[in-house]
């Protein structure tokens, strides 16, 4: 036994000398490479025992996944809502190759770097508010939120008051993966309610935002709520942080769209009122513009900017380097930063590949980019948001669609049931040269700002057709596709 593996090991040293490991990965067979991932690789969001359907993506360039099965679809989520300029961009890629041959990582701690501080002045410069100046660099939106969650907690416990440990969100939240995060997230309905509720901290958690935001023609009825500004969902928001305000450190919202807790979108009134009670009654505001960041909702860089909210400590990421490395960031105010100058604690963070040079490089041409006049990132949403609307207003007609809504470049079609099986959607939509993944009773795009109406209208025909497709399934009582 031990020899046959002594053997083994020698043959595959072997065989190393002659090739990479990634070389001989893409000399296999497509087969091989599938039942290698399904023996050895964990998806996000799926069971190991409980295999989904994966797509091998060979390579990508512009709005376009080219798969290894022969097919070539135009990606309608931006992978997970980040490659806002495409794929492949050649000053993207030129950011990355000058870096490159600079330093691909140094560590953070004790040491500095001109990219990383040259994003931070950029972050610093488009920032929703003048006082946002002090930048935290993060690994991931989720570590992101972290962080501010800790800023807040410890800016009260330098101000005397250590009472103020517990946050207020929403119900309808999402606001990230790890335990920090999971514990804001909706408490109910929320994807991680079921398993973590038990052991995660209780928070104060306000109705979801009832108020829509402003009317879009063509679909669903958005007149507002008939009660004063913001909907009685922000009355209760109100009432809620008056009630707790001797324990709350901060409100955590996703300004104007709660994201992956289901593609909602409310007024800014409801913001402007969370903003006004927090300053009334002496919480601290954090803004999770983690997903709408960097001009998904059209007009303003960021959502915040509907309402004209300043927050005290704000969280971006997805976006941020276009889509090329994981990067997010924690925004603070110089008085939540530097509260208690003398005898404060240090803020004990510090992800391994915080500031990663590579990253920070990358991501400030991407700002340098989706800034530059000649882009016009404006221009871009709105012609998306027109073209959403107008083409994704027949769905309406489905018995099958209790929803349609549209806010910048993000497009949402709510089924009036969840019945149908997201893998069997998703060959669907490949079959028709479209890239989408949907959740619960959501088909959504969030595609790339520079996609072309050409292939805009393919991902707003896909969905169109597979709602009719869905109206005859129930008809026929199949909900499996």
């Amino acid at each position: 036994m031990r020899l046959g593996w002594r053997r083994t090991l020698s043959a595959r040293t072997q065989e190393a000398t002659k090739t990479t490991t990634l070389q001989r990965a893409w000399e296999r067979p497509l087969g091989a490479h599938l039942a290698a991932d399904a023996a050895h690789v964990w998806h996000p969001y799926t069971s190991a025992a409980r295999r989904s359907r994966v797509w091998s993506v060979a390579s990508a360039h512009g709005v376009r996944l080219r798969l290894e099965s022969g097919e070539e679809v135009v990606d309608g989520m931006s992978s997970w809502w980040a490659a806002v300029h495409g794929y492949n961009h050649e000053r993207l890629n030129a950011a990355a190759t000058e870096q490159l041959s600079r330093c691909s990582h140094v560590m953070f701690g004790g040491l500095t770097h001109r990219p990383g501080v040259a994003l931070c002045e950029q972050l610093v410069e488009i920032a929703p508010g003048a006082d946002l100046s002090r930048v935290f660099l993060c690994d991931s939106g989720s570590v992101a939120v972290e962080v501010a969650i800790k800023l807040a907690l410890q800016y009260w416990r330098a101000a005397g008051r250590d009472a103020k440990t517990r946050l207020l969100a929403t119900r309808g939240a999402y606001h990230g993966d790890t335990f920090g995060a999971m514990a804001c997230c909706d408490p109910i309905n929320g994807m991680h309610a079921e398993l973590f509720s038990a052991v995660l901290p209780r928070h104060v958690f306000a109705p979801r935002p009832d108020s829509r935001f402003g009317a879009r023609p063509g679909l669903s009825d958005l007149r507002r709520v008939p009660s004063r500004e913001g909907g009685a969902a922000a009355d209760e928001l109100e009432r809620l942080i008056e009630a707790h305000a001797d324990e709350l450190a901060a409100v955590i919202l996703e300004p104007l769209v709660q994201g992956a807790g289901g593609m909602w979108f409310y007024d800014p009134d409801y913001l402007r009122r969370a903003r006004r009670a927090c300053r009334d009654h002496g919480v601290l505001l954090i803004a999770d513009e983690i997903a709408t960041g960097f001009g998904r909702t059209g007009d303003h860089l960021f959502a915040c900017q509907h309402a004209d909210v300043e927050p005290d400590i704000l969280c971006v990421g997805k976006a941020l380097t276009g889509g090329y490395l994981s990067m997010a960031a924690t925004l603070a105010t110089d008085r939540v930063a530097m509260a208690d100058r003398e005898n404060a604690p240090p803020l004990m963070h510090g992800p391994t590949f915080m500031a990663n040079p590579l990253a920070a490089a990358i991501a400030g041409a991407s700002l340098d980019l989706l800034i530059s006049p000649d882009y016009d990132w404006r221009a871009k949403v709105a012609a998306i948001e027109r073209q959403l609307i107008d083409q994704l207003a027949p769905c309406r007609a489905s018995p099958a669609v209790a929803d349609v809504r549209v806010l910048g470049a993000i497009g949402v079609v709510e089924l009036a049931h969840a019945g149908h099986d997201h893998s069997k959607l998703a060959e669907a939509f490949v079959r028709r040269g479209v890239w989408l993944r949907s959740f619960r009773n959501l088909i959504y795009t969030m595609p790339p700002f520079v996609i072309q109406p050409r292939d805009l209208a393919k991902i707003t025909w896909a969905s169109r057709v597979w709602t009719m497709d869905m109206t005859i399934r129930d008809r026929q009582g199949s909900f499996d596709q």
